[in-house]
């Protein structure tokens, strides 16, 4: 787990960045906490995540937070099932977006950098406020009472 000050407010981005990283940056870019979260519905970590105690819980636990689930490295696959079987979709703070690049994980082509952060490994989980990224979880499953902890330390103010 990493803390860092990227900044990520639109005036600061690239023009060059692809549409949907634009979209995801301008997201992040507010005064609130917004966790970005990569998944892609063939991995285990991640459907691992979707239990009746996972995401849906978190989400419906959390209304101020703005989540993007960003399914990447999916292969094509449709993701609706593994989201409906996780009860996710109808949550009015729940984003659900899809990169266009279906790659896996194991392709030379592959999406491995996301506004230009590293992207190593499925789930990857970051915390944002004010543009900044506060949390990265970078390396598998998340647990919610940590992620929490997370998001109740980024609504605080910092003062660097």
């Amino acid at each position: 787990m990493a803390a860092t000050a990227v900044g990520l407010r639109a005036e600061d981005q690239p023009a060059a960045l692809p549409p949907l990283e634009q979209e995801v940056g301008a997201m992040v870019a507010g005064p609130h906490v917004t966790i970005v979260h990569f998944w892609a519905p063939w991995c285990p970590n991640c459907r691992a995540e979707m239990t009746p105690d996972g995401w849906a819980k978190f989400i419906g636990a959390n209304p101020d937070v703005k989540v993007v689930f960003l399914n990447i490295w999916h292969r094509g696959q449709d993701p609706a099932p593994k989201l409906a079987a996780g009860h996710l979709g109808a949550q009015s703070n729940l984003t659900l977006l899809t990169h266009p690049n279906a790659t896996s994980k194991a392709g030379p082509e592959r999406m491995n950098t996301f506004l230009g952060l590293p992207v190593t490994w499925l789930p990857t989980t970051w915390v944002f406020r004010d543009g900044k990224l506060r949390y990265a979880l970078n390396y598998g499953e998340v647990r919610f009472e940590m992620l929490q902890q997370l998001v109740n330390d980024s609504r605080d103010k910092w003062s660097h």
